[in-house]
């Protein structure tokens, strides 16, 4: 594959042999992020579990302390007095049964993040083979199905991930952009990599966290050191 001249000169300043420390990681990223837009910086974390066994899996949700940088728009899903105060914390989009039909009949996903109250994850469930695929089906680990509404929509537009493992045992995740600069995205993936420790799974053995990559979206990977994270 051939890379343009920023990639092959950002590429210069980061020694694919060694394993850095998070902050100085995340500081070539700054660095190496020269692209005309204000890229994000992604974290992608390979953990020694087996994603086929229940007992392994790892997932959750965290409020990132800097943001994501990122502007999520928000469906709520619900009615009565949760559909007040969805309106009332700010999501873009409020509706029941009428928005389920909608994105089933008209494939609409004008949305980054879908919260609902448990008493409509009967209609919601119907959505599965659609929002699945995407990542986009809430799910009361992420805190996307709750009660308090309210509260999930201010944290989605805080700057709330949600982390889970791929089929390859590694977790994806944006941490920010890269004019955050290197103390914040720090602070961020400090709070990640934390809430991915903390969910370690009983049944893992062995080394948990086997590498850790941090890129900007153009940028070339930088490794950090998996013993030194978190």
């Amino acid at each position: 594959m051939k890379h343009g001249k920023k990639y092959v000169d950002g590429a210069k300043l980061v020694d694919r042999s060694k394993l850095y420390d998070a902050d100085e990681a995340l500081d070539l990223c700054v660095k190496t992020g020269t692209a005309k837009f204000d890229e994000s910086v992604e974290v992608h974390v390979k953990l020694g579990v087996d994603s086929r066994h229940a007992d392994q899996q790892v997932r959750g949700a965290i409020v990132l302390p800097n943001g994501t940088g990122k502007k999520l728009r928000v469906l709520a899903i619900c009615k009565g007095e949760a559909a007040k105060d969805a309106e009332a914390a700010g999501a873009d989009y409020v509706g029941a049964e009428d928005m389920v039909k909608k994105i089933q009949t008209e494939n609409w996903l004008d949305f980054d993040v879908l919260v609902t109250t448990p008493d409509m994850m009967g209609f919601v469930g119907r959505l599965g083979k659609i929002l699945g695929p995407r990542g986009l089906m809430p799910n009361p680990k992420a805190g996307t199905v709750t009660r308090d509404i309210g509260k999930a929509i201010k944290e989605a537009k805080a700057g709330k991930i949600e982390y889970r493992l791929d089929k390859s045992n590694i977790i994806h995740c944006v941490i920010g952009k890269v004019s955050f600069g290197k103390e914040k995205l720090t602070e961020n993936f400090n709070a990640l990599l934390g809430a991915i420790v903390k969910a370690k799974p009983a049944a893992a053995k062995g080394q948990y966290i086997k590498s850790c990559v941090v890129a900007s979206t153009m940028g070339p990977g930088v490794k950090i050191n998996p013993n030194k994270v978190a």
